[in-house]
């Protein structure tokens, strides 16, 4: 059998005694429906080796396979380990079972079913155990009755509503978690929301339209197991008022039909929460708590940075319309993740940090709980906010055209580059011969030619006369080579040494947890006259909202300038590597950096960023015994 005829076989194993028209296999197959019917033949001469199975096909019903328990345990093992399936995938419907399952689950029956052995089971539960951590959840063990999960119910659809961030090589990737679901009612449930949209005026991004598809499935599956949402009496009516609830309404009557079942109430209010979601998120509905939100927010982050973000409309209109929604699914509990947090954290650290401690303020101020992950996506919208404004006041470029395919040509050229690159002063377009005289008399920072020359002091690079795409292309990735060298050059590791005191320098600091080190290392400050000793509690609060770990083995925790009197950065070396959310740390930067300094805050932090890139520095920083040891590191 190939992949695609052992994905047919798996289909019909989980939609057992059920009908599946060819149709549905094809879409879910991506393939003809005359594909599907020649598999199937193919499919049914492999079934004679089974002797209960007996594959049935009706015209106007579909196909359906029949098997005793036995044969489809046996069939399973051949297909799953001919496909040689994945240990994420056992993870995936392990974890699907656990969270649906109304009865505790045995390490032998788990074992069976997934074809191994128990202690690759115990592994599995362990990593899901911590995974359900994240979603208020914990999986619990009676002796001689087995595993099963306990939480509010709420808390349970939004693990099972992002079981793909089990596979962390493939997070956002929802296809393996719809196998779980029976096909037909995926069909069903896709067709209706592409109805939806043709009815009513509401259009969803593809993320969109798969989250709710999922979510769908899931009160299908939980409803049918008399396992519905209750959302007591938390909600005030009013969504039933919300032109979203209407358009629930009316997909879920579709369902009932379809599908000859029944929702509770409650399921069509949690539904409409979810269809609020996906509206907020097209547009600011002139909510002026949202804007206020806003307001504050960016006028916490001007403070903190001294960057003018509250001059910047484009910026207000971004938040205002992430916010209404990210504020709408915090109030009803709707848990979503982000896949780029990890590389968010890490590329834009200084920008996280900041914007982590306005939202401190503002989940304080307006009693919200925005998680780190809906932080994460505003920092994009404040990150393109400062490229914007970088764009607006960088420092035009002096360039000079070497041509020798005459006037004309060259005239061109010209005119394309001043076309193609607003902030690049083209000074004049020049023969090889005139190079040496012209970079005497003139101050220019590149060279833009239609030929080979002579290796200069001045960065130089070839071009078609024509400007090509690929050209453009080159020519981007050269002059942005060219700023992120000049960047590195100012962010050396000399700019941190001014600000290392060796009283606050720890080598081989013995503490187990993150927070027993910010608190050590901050009230050491506070001793000491540094900071006031409300500079502790804004780090410790800091520091639970989100790890500050940047990646390499190092972590960087800070607080509010506002608490500090004089700047300083503690750094410990730690004995041992311990656990900083999700990586090891082994080297913690404390920046203590004073308001009047704060301009000195990014380029400390990129600076940092740029130790925990280079393994080397790293493991000489772990490696010093002394605090003096540890300054030499920074006099290279």
């Amino acid at each position: 059998m190939n992949n695609r005829q052992k994905e047919l076989v798996r289909i019909l194993l989980t939609g057992l005694n059920d009908f599946v028209h060819v149709q549905e296999l094809a879409d879910e197959l991506d393939c003809s429906e005359k594909t599907v019917r020649n598999d199937l033949d193919k499919v049914e001469t492999l079934l004679g080796e089974y002797p209960s199975a007996e594959l049935e096909r009706r015209r106007g019903m579909g196909v359906c396979l029949s098997i005793n328990h036995e044969d489809r345990v046996k069939l399973f093992h051949r297909i799953y380990q001919d496909a040689a399936v994945s240990d994420d995938d056992r993870l995936l419907e392990m974890a699907y079972q656990l969270l649906v399952s109304d009865k505790p689950l045995t390490l032998a029956s788990l074992a069976g079913e997934h074809f191994t052995n128990t202690t690759t089971v115990k592994n599995d539960l362990n990593r899901i155990a911590r995974w359900l951590e994240g979603y208020h959840l914990e999986l619990l063990s009676k002796q001689r009755l087995g595993h099963f999960v306990k939480g509010e119910e709420l808390n349970k659809r939004n693990a099972l509503a992002n079981l793909s961030e089990l596979i962390p090589s493939e997070p956002g990737e929802r296809r393996r978690v719809l196998h779980l679901f029976q096909p037909s009612e995926i069909n069903t449930v896709r067709k209706l929301l592409r109805d939806l949209q043709m009815r009513y005026p509401i259009t969803f991004a593809e993320g969109e339209f798969e989250s709710l598809q999922i979510h769908a499935l899931i009160m299908i599956k939980r409803t049918r197991q008399r396992s519905s949402i209750f959302l007591g009496e938390s909600d005030d009516g009013t969504n039933v008022k919300l032109e979203s609830y209407h358009m629930a309404a009316w997909f879920l009557k579709q369902l009932e039909d379809t599908l000859g079942m029944s929702f509770p109430e409650d399921e069509y209010v949690y539904f409409t929460w979810h269809l609020e979601s996906c509206r907020t998120t097209h547009g600011g509905n002139g909510n002026g708590f949202v804007a206020e939100v806003v307001r504050q927010m960016t006028a916490q982050l001007q403070r903190m940075t001294l960057i003018k973000f509250q001059d910047d409309n484009v910026l207000k209109e971004g938040l205002e319309t992430h916010l209404a929604s990210a504020i709408h699914r915090v109030r009803h509990g709707l848990t979503i993740r982000n896949p780029m947090l990890t590389d968010i954290k890490k590329k834009y650290a200084y920008m996280f940090s900041m914007v982590i401690l306005a939202v401190e303020k503002m989940n304080e101020a307006y009693e919200l709980d925005i998680p780190e992950d809906e932080a994460a996506y505003l920092v994009l919208h404040f990150q393109a906010s400062i490229e914007r404004m970088e764009k607006e006041k960088a420092p035009v470029k002096k360039g000079v055209i070497v041509c020798d395919l005459g006037v004309g040509m060259s005239h061109l050229l010209q005119a394309k580059l001043e076309q193609s690159y607003r902030g690049m002063d083209i000074l004049a377009s020049i023969s090889k011969h005139e190079i040496p005289g012209f970079l005497e008399k003139h101050e220019t920072d590149v060279i833009i030619s239609t030929a080979d020359i002579d290796s200069s002091e001045i960065p130089a690079i070839v071009v078609s006369p024509l400007l090509e795409p690929d050209d453009t292309r080159r020519l981007d990735q050269f002059l942005q080579a060219r700023d992120q060298q000049d960047t590195s050059e100012v962010e050396a590791l000399a700019a941190i040494k001014p600000f290392l005191n060796p009283d606050f320098i720890y080598p081989g600091m013995n503490l187990e947890h993150r927070f027993e080190i910010v608190e050590m290392l901050a009230n050491d400050l506070v001793n000491h006259g540094f900071a006031d000793q409300k500079f502790v509690h804004s780090a410790m609060l800091r520091e639970r909202a989100s790890a500050t770990v940047i990646g390499g083995g190092v972590a960087i925790p800070h607080a509010d300038p506002y608490a500090v009197r004089k700047s300083v950065v503690s750094l410990a070396v730690l004995k041992k590597p311990i656990q900083w959310g999700d990586e090891m740390v082994s080297v913690v930067f404390l920046l203590a950096i004073a308001k009047e300094d704060q301009t000195m805050t990014k380029s400390l932090m990129q600076t940092i960023a740029g130790i925990s890139r280079n393994p080397v520095l790293v493991e000489r920083l772990s490696e010093a015994e002394s605090a003096a040891d540890i300054l030499t590191v920074f006099e290279q």
